[in-house]
């Protein structure tokens, strides 16, 4: 009688993923709203490139770095500016394809799943109830809630959550702001190169993998997580 192969036991226990530009197609959308709301109050708009560049950091520190000349005390109106654009086009952003069906593989193969984001707390909630990957998730961690990236606070509260050592921790995103939280978290990491941040940028993070699509980020770990 044959014997049954057993499954090769995972490599991490707890994967955590960004969510803007790694499991939603959200990039343009956020740097087109900040841009807006730099000329709604008449500051510098930045770049695309720039604009891009602060996707995953905390709103007030987002805002901060992509419009430095702004003064302080228009940073809370810069913010309810960017909120009024990105809450009109919300229902622009979609999953990039395949997302569902890889996070569902990675459940099915019993990984804890976790989400580590610039968003807030409501934001995020606001997306989740929105989404079909609600009930995917096993913890979650947003940067109102605990220190942003790359601050390691918030995947070490994942990880305290769900029981998971920082040697079978993997963060997946899409940003270096994302690889150095999880160097900072003593972590490693997998980068997607489509989302906020080019594939040039994350040589010195050392990531495990760079992915170029979904399709390729799921294949490689069914293969290595």
């Amino acid at each position: 009688m044959a014997q049954e192969c057993a499954m090769p036991s995972p490599r991490f226990d707890l994967i955590v993923f960004d969510w803007d530009g790694t499991l939603f197609d959200s990039t343009r959308l956020i740097a087109r709203c900040i841009q807006s709301a730099c000329a709604d109050i008449g500051a510098a708009v930045p770049s695309d490139r720039d604009a891009s560049f602060v996707i995953g950091l905390g709103l007030t520190e987002a805002l901060r770095h992509a419009a430095p000349a702004v003064p302080s005390d228009r940073y809370r109106e810069l913010a309810e500016r960017y909120r009024h654009h990105y809450l009109s086009r919300q229902e622009e952003i979609v999953l990039f394809d395949g997302t569902l069906e890889m996070l569902q593989d990675l459940k099915a193969r019993k990984h804890r799943l976790g989400v580590a984001t610039g968003k807030t707390r409501r934001g995020l909630q606001a997306a989740l109830d929105a989404s079909p990957l609600r009930d995917l998730f096993d913890a979650t961690r947003t940067a109102d809630e605990t220190r942003g990236k790359p601050d390691p606070l918030m995947l070490v509260e994942l990880m305290h959550a769900l029981d998971a050592e920082p040697s079978r921790t993997l963060m997946v995103g899409d940003t270096t702001h994302d690889l150095q939280l999880a160097a900072n978290a003593g972590c490693a990491s997998v980068a997607v190169a489509f989302g906020a941040h080019g594939h040039e940028l994350f040589a010195d993070h050392a990531p495990l993998h760079v992915a170029h699509s979904t399709a390729e980020l799921a294949a490689w770990l069914a293969a290595h997580a």
